[in-house]
């Protein structure tokens, strides 16, 4: 089992991506976010939703790597943000364990 960690640095995004998404960071809100990208579901509780996330988040680059019109880039920041979020929780929880 890979480590939220490990995986983010292993993660091969498009550096204007990942740029982004550190800017956004400090803004995040995960109670609005986590809503806006699981509609209609519960939100996962802290540390929990890192693997709803990765898929998430590799179906959207799929899309982006396509071409395909339907790829919103502020989408695929937003997800980014929330899996960086995530791992940062999930490392912390399995710490503090």
């Amino acid at each position: 089992m890979t480590t939220p960690t490990t995986f983010l640095q292993s993660l091969n995004r498009p550096q204007l991506l990942v740029r982004a998404a550190q800017v956004w960071l400090p803004d995040f809100n995960r109670d609005r976010s986590m809503r806006r990208i699981f509609p209609g579901m519960v939100p996962p509780t802290p540390g929990r939703g890192f693997e709803a996330l990765i898929e998430q988040e590799q179906a959207i680059d799929q899309i982006r790597r396509e071409g395909a019109a339907s790829y919103s880039a502020a989408r695929h920041i937003e997800v980014l943000v929330a899996l960086i979020v995530e791992a940062r929780l999930a490392s912390a929880l399995r710490i503090a364990a």
